[in-house]
């Protein structure tokens, strides 16, 4: 990775994709997912949805950085590692993540063997990620900042010459702005406003 600032994933579920092999269908599905609750919720939209399936194998993760990815992947009753990793190597080959790949099965009467079945899952996962648009964030730290309304020149300046990103603000005898920065560029940012007189700067979610 070159910066390791930005990741990629995607924002909207991907359209379902269906792969044939000897009768079994695959329905392969991505979500945008940040939490287990919102993975139980599609896997369980899912199986309501194909109740007749036999399996509903997936691979997820979240985390926007090497040190704090939480991964997994299920085989739900397949053999060992058929399924779910070869979901989650798609996930790993197309280099996103805040994603949930569930790969829906449908089986023919014919028994694929571990090579058919890894292709299979392998495949679903591909093709709900070639189906899905892929888009690139940035790791972004947010401050709020506090100052007196007569220091709001002084402060307003830094932002106008940083090309700063203010996603709230309160502006009056009090004013507080909350700045949203690449982590790339956020310590030096907080060093700046640090540095000034009767300026308070405070990392959020700390």
């Amino acid at each position: 990775m070159k910066d390791t600032d930005i990741y990629k994933t995607i924002t909207k579920p991907s359209p379902e994709v269906l792969f044939k092999d000897r009768n079994s269908k695959f329905f392969g599905y991505a979500f945008p997912v940040t939490s287990e609750d919102e993975v139980k919720h599609h896997i369980d939209v899912l199986k309501k949805q194909h109740y007749q399936a036999r399996h509903w194998c997936y691979a997820y993760q979240f985390g926007m950085q090497e040190e704090d990815l939480v991964y997994r992947a299920n085989d739900d009753g397949e053999p060992n590692n058929s399924a779910g990793m070869p979901i989650y190597g798609q996930i790993q080959s197309f280099e996103v993540t805040n994603i949930l790949i569930v790969v829906v099965r449908y089986f023919g009467g014919t028994k694929l063997g571990v090579g058919g079945l890894i292709n299979a899952y392998k495949t679903g996962a591909q093709l709900a990620l070639e189906a899905s648009t892929i888009i690139s964030k940035t790791v972004n730290v947010d401050y709020a900042i506090s100052f007196d309304y007569k220091n709001m020149n002084k402060v307003m300046r830094i932002v106008k010459e940083k090309h700063l990103n203010i996603i709230n603000q309160t502006l009056e005898l009090s004013c507080k702005i909350i700045i949203s920065v690449r982590l790339k560029d956020a310590q030096s940012i907080f060093e700046i406003f640090d540095a000034l007189y009767e300026i308070n700067i405070k990392k959020l979610n700390d």
